[in-house]
């Protein structure tokens, strides 16, 4: 325990309380060029690395648009190959309703043409248009094949007849028309 003549006393004042308190210095002496010069290239350095992120940020955008868009094409356009070998079977059948044709009472003619009509309307359902060619139109190399030519009165590259029907896709061509064209009569006929 202590003595109570050991108090200490309350009212003196600290041993170092005399001296005077030194204040942390600040730096006060001037920056030189290489600190200037540090500053500079750090700025430029986040400079070309903030350009560089929206860069990368507006690539990513891009991409992400033409992964959207090419997702969409996919499903547009998924069944061009069914459709495309579905065709022929479209053909021979128009062929024989063409033979049919001669008897229209007959029963076989009439449920022909219904079954026609729900091959029409499926195709027509899945976004599949016959393009019209007829004779006397010009060719058209986006969408008609000139599979032969012939000499004719007509102006050269008119249709002359049509030899199988063509078809679009939506907004893609899925099989041209195949046409003959006209061609100039040779001087010596």
């Amino acid at each position: 325990m202590r003595n109570q003549d050991e108090k200490m006393p309350e009212d003196q004042d600290c041993c170092c309380a005399d001296e005077p308190q030194q204040e942390a210095p600040l730096n006060e002496t001037p920056v030189d060029e290489s600190d200037a010069q540090q500053a500079a290239d750090a700025t430029d350095e986040l400079t070309k690395w903030r350009e560089r992120a929206l860069r990368t940020a507006a690539e990513y955008d891009n991409y992400r648009k033409r992964c959207v868009k090419d997702n969409q094409d996919f499903r547009k356009y998924a069944n061009r190959g069914l459709l495309e070998e579905l065709l022929p079977v479209v053909d021979n059948f128009e062929m024989g309703m063409q033979m049919a044709g001669q008897d229209t009472s007959s029963m076989i003619y009439i449920g022909m043409s219904m079954v026609q009509k729900q091959l029409s309307d499926f195709l027509t359902g899945q976004g599949v248009e016959r393009i019209a060619a007829e004779p006397g139109q010009a060719f058209d190399h986006n969408v008609h094949e000139a599979i032969q030519s012939e000499p004719s009165d007509q102006p050269e590259g008119t249709i002359l007849r049509v030899l199988r029907p063509g078809y679009m896709l939506k907004d893609r061509l899925l099989r041209p028309v195949n046409v003959v064209v006209a061609a100039p009569r040779d001087a010596e006929a």
